[in-house]
């Protein structure tokens, strides 16, 4: 007894096992380059047009107010962990920054992101002494969320953080 009735039949069946594997391995494909994509495209990165880390922690402090924004607090991270006895040879804060009326918007419907706040920029010296400010991606983080996130973030806090951002970053 044969598998397959006939050629036409069997033919059939090798087109349907090409395509549910094809399928699977374009499926495999994706997930492992989505992998690979990812961490660089959550955070986004800019180079401060000031000489230094202080400088640059400062400038956007007065960006962040000036734009009726709050900036609870700047973290010199290299001096914290110094005093737990670990050298960091290049110099790191980080600049906070929250707006009241936006994560009342978020935290009414989604409190669970409240680990995701106040928002941050890193501040750090790169290669060649240069300074960079690095933040996540907000538009991309919110369409992640989805919902009143994704309006929230994704909308009013995005468009904010470009226009802080604008004075402080290298053109």
């Amino acid at each position: 007894m044969h598998l397959f009735p006939n050629d036409k039949t069997a033919t059939t069946m090798n087109k349907a096992v090409t395509f549910i594997a094809g399928l699977i391995a374009g499926v495999i494909l994706t997930g492992i380059l989505a992998m690979q994509m990812m961490p660089s495209m959550m955070l986004t990165t800019h180079e401060s047009r000031y000489a230094t880390v202080e400088e640059t922690c400062a400038a956007l402090k007065n960006s962040i107010e000036a734009n009726d924004w709050q900036s609870p607090a700047t973290r010199n991270m290299t001096a914290s962990i110094a005093k737990q006895g670990v050298t960091l040879d290049k110099q790191v804060s980080i600049v906070e920054l929250c707006n009241a009326k936006y994560a009342q918007e978020v935290l009414a419907t989604n409190p669970e992101v409240s680990t995701l706040m106040p928002c941050a920029w890193g501040v750090y010296e790169g290669e060649g002494d240069k300074i960079y400010i690095t933040g996540m991606n907000m538009g991309l983080m919110a369409k992640i969320f989805g919902g009143n996130i994704a309006r929230v973030m994704g909308g009013s806090v995005a468009a904010d953080e470009e226009r802080m951002l604008a004075p402080v970053i290298a053109e």
